[in-house]
Protein backbone atom coordinates (compact mmCIF):
# COMPACT_ATOMS: atom_id res chain seq x y z
CA UNK A 1 0.00 0.00 0.00
CA UNK A 2 1.34 3.41 -1.03
CA UNK A 3 1.10 6.28 1.44
CA UNK A 4 0.04 9.51 -0.22
CA UNK A 5 1.95 12.57 1.02
CA UNK A 6 2.10 14.76 -2.08
CA UNK A 7 -0.38 15.10 -4.97
CA UNK A 8 -0.04 16.96 -8.25
CA UNK A 9 -3.41 18.18 -9.54
CA UNK A 10 -3.86 19.76 -12.98
CA UNK A 11 -7.31 19.38 -14.49
CA UNK A 12 -9.12 20.83 -17.47
CA UNK A 13 -12.53 19.55 -16.29
CA UNK A 14 -12.96 21.00 -12.79
CA UNK A 15 -15.95 18.80 -11.88
CA UNK A 16 -15.67 17.75 -8.21
CA UNK A 17 -12.07 18.91 -7.88
CA UNK A 18 -12.60 21.52 -5.14
CA UNK A 19 -14.20 19.06 -2.73
CA UNK A 20 -11.60 16.42 -3.61
CA UNK A 21 -8.67 18.79 -3.01
CA UNK A 22 -10.13 20.04 0.28
CA UNK A 23 -10.37 16.49 1.58
CA UNK A 24 -6.84 15.67 0.43
CA UNK A 25 -5.61 18.77 2.25
CA UNK A 26 -7.52 17.77 5.40
CA UNK A 27 -5.61 14.48 5.35
CA UNK A 28 -2.32 16.40 5.38
CA UNK A 29 -1.52 15.79 1.73
CA UNK A 30 0.53 18.54 0.08
CA UNK A 31 -0.96 19.78 -3.20
CA UNK A 32 0.99 20.93 -6.25
CA UNK A 33 -0.89 22.50 -9.13
CA UNK A 34 -0.68 24.60 -12.27
CA UNK A 35 -2.28 27.68 -13.81
CA UNK A 36 -6.06 27.80 -13.66
CA UNK A 37 -6.35 24.84 -11.27
CA UNK A 38 -3.98 26.46 -8.77
CA UNK A 39 -5.91 29.75 -8.98
CA UNK A 40 -9.17 27.89 -8.35
CA UNK A 41 -7.66 26.32 -5.23
CA UNK A 42 -6.39 29.67 -3.92
CA UNK A 43 -9.78 31.27 -4.55
CA UNK A 44 -11.33 28.51 -2.41
CA UNK A 45 -8.76 28.78 0.41
CA UNK A 46 -7.07 25.45 -0.42
CA UNK A 47 -3.34 25.40 0.32
CA UNK A 48 -1.46 24.89 -2.95
CA UNK A 49 2.08 25.16 -4.32
CA UNK A 50 2.42 26.34 -7.92
CA UNK A 51 4.44 23.89 -10.03
CA UNK A 52 6.55 26.78 -11.34
CA UNK A 53 7.52 27.67 -7.75
CA UNK A 54 8.12 23.98 -7.01
CA UNK A 55 10.45 23.48 -9.97
CA UNK A 56 11.95 26.97 -9.98
CA UNK A 57 11.17 27.15 -13.70
CA UNK A 58 8.37 29.47 -14.86
CA UNK A 59 5.64 28.41 -17.25
CA UNK A 60 6.51 29.40 -20.81
CA UNK A 61 5.24 29.32 -24.40
CA UNK A 62 1.69 30.24 -23.37
CA UNK A 63 1.61 27.42 -20.85
CA UNK A 64 2.76 24.73 -23.29
CA UNK A 65 5.74 24.03 -21.04
CA UNK A 66 5.06 23.87 -17.31
CA UNK A 67 5.20 20.28 -16.00
CA UNK A 68 7.82 18.93 -18.43
CA UNK A 69 10.57 19.14 -15.82
CA UNK A 70 12.84 16.56 -14.08
CA UNK A 71 11.54 17.56 -10.67
CA UNK A 72 8.03 16.64 -11.78
CA UNK A 73 8.71 13.50 -13.79
CA UNK A 74 11.53 12.38 -11.51
CA UNK A 75 9.17 12.65 -8.54
CA UNK A 76 6.55 10.59 -10.37
CA UNK A 77 8.79 7.97 -12.02
CA UNK A 78 11.28 7.33 -9.24
CA UNK A 79 10.89 3.84 -7.79
CA UNK A 80 10.81 3.78 -4.01
CA UNK A 81 12.03 0.17 -3.90
CA UNK A 82 15.28 0.78 -5.85
CA UNK A 83 18.10 2.27 -3.73
CA UNK A 84 19.78 3.77 -6.80
CA UNK A 85 16.55 5.62 -7.69
CA UNK A 86 16.18 6.88 -4.13
CA UNK A 87 19.81 8.03 -4.04
CA UNK A 88 19.55 9.80 -7.41
CA UNK A 89 16.41 11.63 -6.33
CA UNK A 90 18.01 12.71 -3.06
CA UNK A 91 21.11 13.94 -4.87
CA UNK A 92 18.95 16.03 -7.21
CA UNK A 93 16.64 17.22 -4.39
CA UNK A 94 13.60 15.63 -6.06
CA UNK A 95 10.80 14.72 -3.60
CA UNK A 96 8.30 11.95 -4.31
CA UNK A 97 4.99 12.76 -5.97
CA UNK A 98 2.61 10.06 -4.79
CA UNK A 99 -0.59 11.00 -6.60
CA UNK A 100 -1.27 12.51 -10.02
CA UNK A 101 -4.74 13.89 -10.74
CA UNK A 102 -4.96 14.94 -14.38
CA UNK A 103 -7.70 15.10 -16.97
CA UNK A 104 -6.73 16.23 -20.40
CA UNK A 105 -7.48 19.17 -22.65
CA UNK A 106 -10.95 18.60 -24.14
CA UNK A 107 -9.81 17.50 -27.59
CA UNK A 108 -12.81 15.23 -28.29
CA UNK A 109 -15.34 17.90 -27.31
CA UNK A 110 -13.46 20.51 -29.34
CA UNK A 111 -13.45 18.55 -32.60
CA UNK A 112 -17.09 17.51 -32.07
CA UNK A 113 -18.01 21.16 -32.63
CA UNK A 114 -18.85 21.54 -36.35
CA UNK A 115 -17.19 24.99 -36.32
CA UNK A 116 -13.89 23.61 -35.02
CA UNK A 117 -10.85 24.65 -37.07
CA UNK A 118 -7.61 22.71 -37.42
CA UNK A 119 -5.91 25.39 -35.32
CA UNK A 120 -8.52 24.94 -32.55
CA UNK A 121 -7.95 21.19 -32.62
CA UNK A 122 -4.15 21.48 -32.45
CA UNK A 123 -4.31 23.87 -29.50
CA UNK A 124 -6.42 21.33 -27.61
CA UNK A 125 -3.88 18.53 -27.94
CA UNK A 126 -2.50 18.04 -24.45
CA UNK A 127 1.22 17.28 -24.10
CA UNK A 128 2.20 17.63 -20.46
CA UNK A 129 -0.96 15.95 -19.17
CA UNK A 130 -0.56 12.66 -21.07
CA UNK A 131 3.16 12.63 -20.18
CA UNK A 132 2.38 12.84 -16.47
CA UNK A 133 -0.43 10.30 -16.72
CA UNK A 134 1.80 7.80 -18.54
CA UNK A 135 4.61 8.34 -16.03
CA UNK A 136 2.30 7.79 -13.07
CA UNK A 137 0.63 4.75 -14.63
CA UNK A 138 4.01 3.21 -15.45
CA UNK A 139 5.04 3.61 -11.81
CA UNK A 140 1.67 2.41 -10.50
CA UNK A 141 3.10 0.55 -7.50
CA UNK A 142 4.21 3.87 -6.01
CA UNK A 143 1.84 6.41 -7.57
CA UNK A 144 -1.95 6.69 -7.72
CA UNK A 145 -3.14 8.26 -10.98
CA UNK A 146 -6.67 9.63 -11.37
CA UNK A 147 -7.95 10.66 -14.79
CA UNK A 148 -11.69 11.09 -14.23
CA UNK A 149 -13.89 12.73 -11.62
CA UNK A 150 -15.84 9.48 -11.20
CA UNK A 151 -12.75 8.03 -9.43
CA UNK A 152 -12.54 10.68 -6.72
CA UNK A 153 -15.08 9.30 -4.26
CA UNK A 154 -13.70 5.75 -4.11
CA UNK A 155 -10.11 6.92 -3.71
CA UNK A 156 -11.11 9.36 -0.97
CA UNK A 157 -12.97 6.60 0.86
CA UNK A 158 -9.86 4.42 0.73
CA UNK A 159 -7.58 7.23 1.86
CA UNK A 160 -9.87 8.01 4.80
CA UNK A 161 -10.32 4.38 5.81
CA UNK A 162 -6.59 3.59 5.69
CA UNK A 163 -5.26 6.82 7.14
CA UNK A 164 -3.78 8.07 3.87
CA UNK A 165 -2.96 4.94 1.87
CA UNK A 166 -4.10 3.48 -1.44
CA UNK A 167 -3.93 -0.28 -2.06
CA UNK A 168 -1.92 -1.89 -4.83
CA UNK A 169 -5.10 -3.29 -6.35
CA UNK A 170 -6.65 0.15 -6.57
CA UNK A 171 -3.48 1.70 -7.97
CA UNK A 172 -3.23 -0.97 -10.66
CA UNK A 173 -6.87 -0.48 -11.64
CA UNK A 174 -6.29 3.28 -11.80
CA UNK A 175 -3.22 2.74 -13.97
CA UNK A 176 -5.12 0.54 -16.41
CA UNK A 177 -7.85 3.20 -16.63
CA UNK A 178 -5.16 5.82 -17.21
CA UNK A 179 -3.54 3.93 -20.09
CA UNK A 180 -7.00 3.36 -21.58
CA UNK A 181 -7.70 7.07 -21.36
CA UNK A 182 -4.42 7.92 -23.08
CA UNK A 183 -5.12 5.33 -25.78
CA UNK A 184 -8.58 6.77 -26.41
CA UNK A 185 -7.22 10.31 -26.43
CA UNK A 186 -4.47 9.49 -28.89
CA UNK A 187 -6.93 7.52 -31.02
CA UNK A 188 -9.27 10.51 -31.22
CA UNK A 189 -6.38 12.75 -32.30
CA UNK A 190 -5.27 10.21 -34.91
CA UNK A 191 -8.81 9.81 -36.26
CA UNK A 192 -9.28 13.56 -36.59
CA UNK A 193 -5.94 14.43 -38.14
CA UNK A 194 -6.05 11.38 -40.44
CA UNK A 195 -9.32 12.65 -41.87
CA UNK A 196 -7.65 15.61 -43.60
CA UNK A 197 -6.94 15.30 -47.30
CA UNK A 198 -3.96 16.91 -49.01
CA UNK A 199 -6.09 19.88 -50.14
CA UNK A 200 -7.26 20.59 -46.59
CA UNK A 201 -10.72 19.10 -47.04
CA UNK A 202 -11.92 16.35 -44.69
CA UNK A 203 -13.03 12.80 -45.41
CA UNK A 204 -15.67 10.79 -43.55
CA UNK A 205 -13.16 7.94 -43.59
CA UNK A 206 -9.77 8.75 -42.01
CA UNK A 207 -6.55 7.31 -43.35
CA UNK A 208 -6.28 5.38 -40.08
CA UNK A 209 -9.29 4.21 -38.08
CA UNK A 210 -8.82 3.58 -34.37
CA UNK A 211 -11.70 1.53 -33.02
CA UNK A 212 -12.24 1.88 -29.27
CA UNK A 213 -14.68 -0.30 -27.33
CA UNK A 214 -15.38 -1.01 -23.66
CA UNK A 215 -16.25 -4.54 -22.52
CA UNK A 216 -19.64 -4.88 -20.90
CA UNK A 217 -19.55 -8.60 -20.15
CA UNK A 218 -18.12 -11.98 -21.06
CA UNK A 219 -20.67 -14.27 -22.67
CA UNK A 220 -21.19 -17.98 -22.03
CA UNK A 221 -20.27 -18.70 -25.64
CA UNK A 222 -20.54 -17.19 -29.09
CA UNK A 223 -22.84 -17.89 -32.01
CA UNK A 224 -22.21 -21.59 -31.40
CA UNK A 225 -21.18 -23.36 -28.16
CA UNK A 226 -17.64 -24.04 -29.36
CA UNK A 227 -17.00 -20.30 -29.85
CA UNK A 228 -16.03 -17.82 -27.13
CA UNK A 229 -17.45 -14.29 -27.02
CA UNK A 230 -17.77 -11.02 -25.14
CA UNK A 231 -20.05 -8.00 -25.47
CA UNK A 232 -18.52 -4.54 -25.96
CA UNK A 233 -19.97 -1.06 -26.35
CA UNK A 234 -18.75 1.98 -28.23
CA UNK A 235 -16.60 4.30 -26.16
CA UNK A 236 -19.36 6.88 -26.49
CA UNK A 237 -22.62 4.96 -27.04
CA UNK A 238 -25.57 6.63 -28.71
CA UNK A 239 -28.55 7.30 -26.42
CA UNK A 240 -31.29 4.70 -26.69
CA UNK A 241 -28.98 2.03 -28.12
CA UNK A 242 -29.01 -1.60 -26.97
CA UNK A 243 -25.81 -1.20 -24.95
CA UNK A 244 -27.66 1.21 -22.64
CA UNK A 245 -30.22 -1.46 -21.70
CA UNK A 246 -30.99 -2.29 -18.09
CA UNK A 247 -31.77 -5.98 -17.56
CA UNK A 248 -34.62 -6.21 -15.07
CA UNK A 249 -34.81 -10.00 -14.85
CA UNK A 250 -33.91 -13.24 -16.57
CA UNK A 251 -30.96 -15.37 -17.54
CA UNK A 252 -27.70 -13.95 -18.82
CA UNK A 253 -27.95 -12.68 -22.38
CA UNK A 254 -26.32 -14.87 -25.01
CA UNK A 255 -24.46 -13.79 -28.15
CA UNK A 256 -27.46 -14.60 -30.34
CA UNK A 257 -29.87 -12.93 -27.89
CA UNK A 258 -27.89 -9.70 -28.17
CA UNK A 259 -27.68 -9.81 -31.97
CA UNK A 260 -31.41 -10.48 -32.34
CA UNK A 261 -32.34 -7.98 -29.63
CA UNK A 262 -30.43 -5.29 -31.47
CA UNK A 263 -32.30 -6.08 -34.70
CA UNK A 264 -35.65 -5.91 -32.88
CA UNK A 265 -34.88 -2.71 -31.00
CA UNK A 266 -33.45 -0.87 -34.02
CA UNK A 267 -36.57 -1.77 -36.00
CA UNK A 268 -39.17 -0.84 -33.38
CA UNK A 269 -37.63 2.47 -32.40
CA UNK A 270 -37.80 3.61 -36.04
CA UNK A 271 -41.61 3.94 -35.68
CA UNK A 272 -43.27 6.99 -34.17
CA UNK A 273 -46.64 5.25 -33.73
CA UNK A 274 -47.09 2.49 -31.13
CA UNK A 275 -45.37 -0.58 -32.57
CA UNK A 276 -44.31 -4.13 -31.78
CA UNK A 277 -41.55 -6.07 -33.55
CA UNK A 278 -40.88 -9.79 -33.22
CA UNK A 279 -37.48 -10.98 -34.46
CA UNK A 280 -36.18 -14.47 -35.11
CA UNK A 281 -32.66 -15.12 -36.39
CA UNK A 282 -32.00 -11.42 -37.02
CA UNK A 283 -35.09 -10.95 -39.23
CA UNK A 284 -38.41 -9.34 -38.29
CA UNK A 285 -41.00 -12.12 -38.52
CA UNK A 286 -43.84 -9.91 -37.32
CA UNK A 287 -44.24 -6.13 -37.17
CA UNK A 288 -47.40 -4.17 -36.43
CA UNK A 289 -48.84 -0.87 -35.30
CA UNK A 290 -51.65 -0.61 -32.74
CA UNK A 291 -53.53 1.72 -30.47
CA UNK A 292 -51.68 0.15 -27.54
CA UNK A 293 -49.06 -2.51 -26.76
CA UNK A 294 -51.59 -5.36 -26.74
CA UNK A 295 -53.02 -4.59 -30.17
CA UNK A 296 -49.59 -4.07 -31.71
CA UNK A 297 -48.34 -7.34 -30.22
CA UNK A 298 -51.44 -9.33 -31.22
CA UNK A 299 -51.18 -8.17 -34.83
CA UNK A 300 -47.42 -8.79 -35.01
CA UNK A 301 -47.83 -12.28 -33.55
CA UNK A 302 -50.44 -13.20 -36.19
CA UNK A 303 -47.93 -12.73 -39.01
CA UNK A 304 -45.94 -15.83 -38.13
CA UNK A 305 -46.83 -17.57 -34.84
CA UNK A 306 -44.48 -20.48 -35.45
CA UNK A 307 -41.43 -18.24 -35.99
CA UNK A 308 -42.43 -16.05 -33.04
CA UNK A 309 -41.84 -19.07 -30.75
CA UNK A 310 -38.60 -18.35 -28.88
CA UNK A 311 -38.29 -14.95 -30.51
CA UNK A 312 -37.28 -11.49 -29.38
CA UNK A 313 -40.16 -9.04 -28.79
CA UNK A 314 -39.62 -5.27 -28.75
CA UNK A 315 -42.02 -2.39 -28.10
CA UNK A 316 -41.58 1.36 -28.42
CA UNK A 317 -44.22 1.95 -25.74
CA UNK A 318 -44.98 0.94 -22.15
CA UNK A 319 -45.87 -2.72 -21.66
CA UNK A 320 -48.87 -2.93 -19.36
CA UNK A 321 -50.63 -5.80 -17.59
CA UNK A 322 -52.90 -6.87 -20.47
CA UNK A 323 -50.01 -6.93 -22.93
CA UNK A 324 -47.87 -8.85 -20.43
CA UNK A 325 -50.61 -11.46 -19.95
CA UNK A 326 -50.77 -12.05 -23.72
CA UNK A 327 -46.99 -12.21 -24.12
CA UNK A 328 -46.60 -14.61 -21.21
CA UNK A 329 -48.68 -17.21 -23.08
CA UNK A 330 -45.83 -17.79 -25.55
CA UNK A 331 -42.18 -18.75 -25.19
CA UNK A 332 -40.09 -15.59 -25.51
CA UNK A 333 -36.33 -15.29 -25.13
CA UNK A 334 -36.00 -11.52 -24.69
CA UNK A 335 -38.51 -8.74 -24.12
CA UNK A 336 -37.56 -5.09 -24.72
CA UNK A 337 -39.48 -1.90 -23.97
CA UNK A 338 -38.82 1.64 -22.77
CA UNK A 339 -40.91 0.97 -19.64
CA UNK A 340 -43.19 -1.53 -17.88
CA UNK A 341 -46.00 -1.13 -15.40
CA UNK A 342 -45.45 -2.74 -12.01
CA UNK A 343 -48.19 -5.31 -12.58
CA UNK A 344 -46.67 -6.23 -15.96
CA UNK A 345 -43.32 -6.94 -14.31
CA UNK A 346 -45.08 -9.00 -11.65
CA UNK A 347 -46.51 -11.23 -14.39
CA UNK A 348 -43.07 -11.81 -15.91
CA UNK A 349 -41.55 -12.84 -12.58
CA UNK A 350 -43.44 -16.12 -12.97
CA UNK A 351 -41.19 -16.78 -15.98
CA UNK A 352 -37.83 -16.22 -14.33
CA UNK A 353 -35.79 -17.16 -17.41
CA UNK A 354 -37.30 -14.47 -19.65
CA UNK A 355 -34.77 -11.71 -20.15
CA UNK A 356 -36.60 -8.41 -19.62
CA UNK A 357 -34.72 -5.35 -20.86
CA UNK A 358 -35.60 -1.71 -20.39
CA UNK A 359 -34.13 0.88 -22.78
CA UNK A 360 -34.96 4.58 -22.78
CA UNK A 361 -35.95 5.79 -26.22
CA UNK A 362 -33.64 8.49 -27.63
CA UNK A 363 -35.05 11.99 -27.17
CA UNK A 364 -34.13 13.01 -30.70
CA UNK A 365 -32.02 15.80 -32.11
CA UNK A 366 -30.35 16.99 -35.27
CA UNK A 367 -27.61 14.37 -35.53
CA UNK A 368 -27.79 10.57 -35.98
CA UNK A 369 -26.07 10.20 -32.59
CA UNK A 370 -28.73 12.28 -30.81
CA UNK A 371 -31.40 10.26 -32.62
CA UNK A 372 -29.87 7.06 -31.23
CA UNK A 373 -28.43 5.95 -34.57
CA UNK A 374 -24.96 4.89 -35.54
CA UNK A 375 -23.19 7.26 -37.91
CA UNK A 376 -21.25 4.34 -39.41
CA UNK A 377 -21.60 0.60 -39.92
CA UNK A 378 -18.60 -1.72 -39.65
CA UNK A 379 -18.27 -5.25 -41.01
CA UNK A 380 -15.33 -7.63 -40.51
CA UNK A 381 -13.84 -9.19 -43.64
CA UNK A 382 -10.75 -11.38 -43.50
CA UNK A 383 -7.94 -9.28 -42.03
CA UNK A 384 -9.75 -6.01 -42.64
CA UNK A 385 -12.98 -4.15 -42.14
CA UNK A 386 -15.54 -2.43 -44.33
CA UNK A 387 -16.77 0.92 -43.02
CA UNK A 388 -19.75 2.73 -44.47
CA UNK A 389 -22.08 5.51 -43.44
CA UNK A 390 -25.12 3.95 -41.76
CA UNK A 391 -28.37 3.48 -43.68
CA UNK A 392 -30.23 6.27 -41.91
CA UNK A 393 -32.20 7.45 -44.93
CA UNK A 394 -35.83 8.32 -44.17
CA UNK A 395 -38.41 8.52 -46.93
CA UNK A 396 -41.57 10.61 -47.13
CA UNK A 397 -44.55 10.56 -49.54
CA UNK A 398 -43.08 13.50 -51.46
CA UNK A 399 -40.03 11.35 -52.35
CA UNK A 400 -42.17 8.71 -54.06
CA UNK A 401 -43.02 8.42 -57.74
CA UNK A 402 -46.08 6.56 -58.98
CA UNK A 403 -45.14 4.86 -62.27
CA UNK A 404 -48.34 2.91 -63.04
CA UNK A 405 -51.72 3.92 -64.37
CA UNK A 406 -53.29 3.31 -60.98
CA UNK A 407 -52.46 5.57 -58.01
CA UNK A 408 -52.55 4.56 -54.34
CA UNK A 409 -55.34 5.55 -51.99
CA UNK A 410 -54.34 7.31 -48.73
CA UNK A 411 -54.67 4.00 -46.84
CA UNK A 412 -52.55 2.18 -49.43
CA UNK A 413 -49.91 4.91 -49.23
CA UNK A 414 -49.79 4.56 -45.44
CA UNK A 415 -49.37 0.79 -45.75
CA UNK A 416 -46.72 1.19 -48.46
CA UNK A 417 -44.66 3.47 -46.24
CA UNK A 418 -45.09 1.02 -43.33
CA UNK A 419 -44.01 -1.92 -45.51
CA UNK A 420 -41.03 0.05 -46.83
CA UNK A 421 -39.87 0.82 -43.28
CA UNK A 422 -40.09 -2.85 -42.31
CA UNK A 423 -38.26 -4.03 -45.46
CA UNK A 424 -35.29 -1.86 -44.51
CA UNK A 425 -34.65 -4.17 -41.53
CA UNK A 426 -35.18 -7.50 -43.35
CA UNK A 427 -32.17 -9.34 -44.76
CA UNK A 428 -31.81 -9.14 -48.55
CA UNK A 429 -33.40 -10.20 -50.74
CA UNK A 430 -36.33 -8.78 -48.76
CA UNK A 431 -40.02 -9.00 -49.65
CA UNK A 432 -42.65 -7.84 -47.17
CA UNK A 433 -46.43 -8.18 -47.62
CA UNK A 434 -48.42 -5.79 -45.39
CA UNK A 435 -51.92 -4.53 -44.77
CA UNK A 436 -53.72 -2.45 -42.15
CA UNK A 437 -50.50 -1.55 -40.32
CA UNK A 438 -49.15 -5.10 -39.93
CA UNK A 439 -46.94 -7.54 -41.74
CA UNK A 440 -48.72 -10.42 -43.47
CA UNK A 441 -45.80 -12.36 -44.90
CA UNK A 442 -42.02 -11.87 -44.88
CA UNK A 443 -39.51 -13.38 -47.30
CA UNK A 444 -35.90 -12.83 -46.26
CA UNK A 445 -32.34 -13.65 -47.21
CA UNK A 446 -32.96 -15.58 -50.41
CA UNK A 447 -30.60 -15.64 -53.38
CA UNK A 448 -33.53 -14.89 -55.71
CA UNK A 449 -36.04 -12.08 -55.24
CA UNK A 450 -38.80 -14.16 -56.78
CA UNK A 451 -38.08 -16.91 -54.23
CA UNK A 452 -38.39 -14.38 -51.41
CA UNK A 453 -41.75 -13.34 -52.89
CA UNK A 454 -42.96 -16.93 -53.00
CA UNK A 455 -41.78 -17.62 -49.46
CA UNK A 456 -43.50 -14.50 -48.12
CA UNK A 457 -46.77 -15.62 -49.73
CA UNK A 458 -46.36 -19.14 -48.32
CA UNK A 459 -45.72 -17.74 -44.83
CA UNK A 460 -48.93 -15.72 -45.03
CA UNK A 461 -50.88 -18.77 -46.20
CA UNK A 462 -49.45 -20.87 -43.35
CA UNK A 463 -50.53 -18.20 -40.85
CA UNK A 464 -54.02 -18.12 -42.33
CA UNK A 465 -53.69 -14.53 -43.50
CA UNK A 466 -55.24 -13.27 -46.72
CA UNK A 467 -53.05 -11.28 -49.07
CA UNK A 468 -55.99 -9.91 -51.02
CA UNK A 469 -55.44 -6.19 -51.62
CA UNK A 470 -52.19 -6.29 -49.62
CA UNK A 471 -49.21 -4.06 -50.35
CA UNK A 472 -45.67 -5.30 -50.94
CA UNK A 473 -42.26 -3.74 -50.29
CA UNK A 474 -39.07 -4.92 -51.96
CA UNK A 475 -35.73 -3.65 -50.65
CA UNK A 476 -34.27 -3.53 -54.18
CA UNK A 477 -35.65 -3.36 -57.71
CA UNK A 478 -37.33 -6.26 -59.48
CA UNK A 479 -34.88 -7.43 -62.18
CA UNK A 480 -37.62 -9.28 -64.09
CA UNK A 481 -41.40 -9.27 -64.22
CA UNK A 482 -41.65 -12.74 -62.61
CA UNK A 483 -41.65 -11.26 -59.09
CA UNK A 484 -44.53 -8.98 -60.03
CA UNK A 485 -46.45 -11.94 -61.46
CA UNK A 486 -46.02 -13.90 -58.21
CA UNK A 487 -47.11 -11.09 -55.87
CA UNK A 488 -50.09 -10.24 -58.11
CA UNK A 489 -51.14 -13.89 -58.11
CA UNK A 490 -50.90 -13.85 -54.30
CA UNK A 491 -53.44 -11.02 -54.18
CA UNK A 492 -51.33 -7.88 -53.76
CA UNK A 493 -52.72 -4.58 -55.02
CA UNK A 494 -49.68 -2.29 -54.56
CA UNK A 495 -45.91 -2.59 -54.63
CA UNK A 496 -43.12 -0.25 -53.55
CA UNK A 497 -39.51 -0.72 -54.64
CA UNK A 498 -36.49 1.39 -55.61
CA UNK A 499 -36.77 1.05 -59.38
CA UNK A 500 -33.71 1.50 -61.56
CA UNK A 501 -33.58 -1.85 -63.39
CA UNK A 502 -32.76 -1.93 -67.10
CA UNK A 503 -36.09 -3.80 -67.37
CA UNK A 504 -38.14 -1.22 -65.46
CA UNK A 505 -40.41 -0.74 -68.46
CA UNK A 506 -41.14 -4.47 -68.56
CA UNK A 507 -41.77 -4.55 -64.79
CA UNK A 508 -44.07 -1.50 -64.91
CA UNK A 509 -45.96 -2.99 -67.82
CA UNK A 510 -46.48 -6.17 -65.82
CA UNK A 511 -47.87 -4.13 -62.92
CA UNK A 512 -50.26 -2.33 -65.25
CA UNK A 513 -51.32 -5.62 -66.80
CA UNK A 514 -52.22 -6.94 -63.33
CA UNK A 515 -53.94 -3.68 -62.34
CA UNK A 516 -51.39 -2.98 -59.61
CA UNK A 517 -50.22 0.29 -58.14
CA UNK A 518 -46.43 0.65 -58.37
CA UNK A 519 -44.46 3.26 -56.48
CA UNK A 520 -40.70 3.74 -56.77
CA UNK A 521 -38.43 5.28 -54.14
CA UNK A 522 -35.09 5.70 -55.91
CA UNK A 523 -33.48 4.35 -52.74
CA UNK A 524 -32.26 0.80 -52.11
CA UNK A 525 -32.05 -0.85 -48.68
CA UNK A 526 -29.82 -3.91 -49.03
CA UNK A 527 -29.11 -5.50 -45.64
CA UNK A 528 -26.59 -8.32 -45.79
Amino acid sequence: MATIKRALISVSDKTGIIDFAKKLSSLGIEILSTGGTAKLFRDNQIAVIEVSDYTGFPEMLDGRVKTLHPKVHGGILGRRDLPEHVAAMQAASIPNIDMVVVNLYPFEATVANPDCTLEDAIENIDIGGPAMVRSAAKNWKDVAVLTDASQYADVLNELQSTGGGVSQATQFALAVAAFNRISNYDGAISDYLSSFNADGSRSDFPAQSNARYVKLQDLRYGENPHQQAAFYRDLYPAPGSLVTAQQLQGKELSYNNIADADAAWETVKSFTSTACVIVKHANPCGVALGVDALEAYSKAFKTDPSSAFGGIIAFNTTVDRVAAEAISKQFVEVLIAPSYTADALAIFTAKANVRVLQIALPKGGNTPFEQGRNAQDIKRVGSGILIQTADNHEISPTDLKVVTQKHPTPQQMADLLFAWRVAKYVKSNAIVFCGDGMTLGVGAGQMSRVDSTKIAAIKAQNAGLSLKNSVVASDAFFPFRDGIDVLAEAGASCVIHPGGSIRDDEVIAAADAHGLVMVVTGIRHFRH
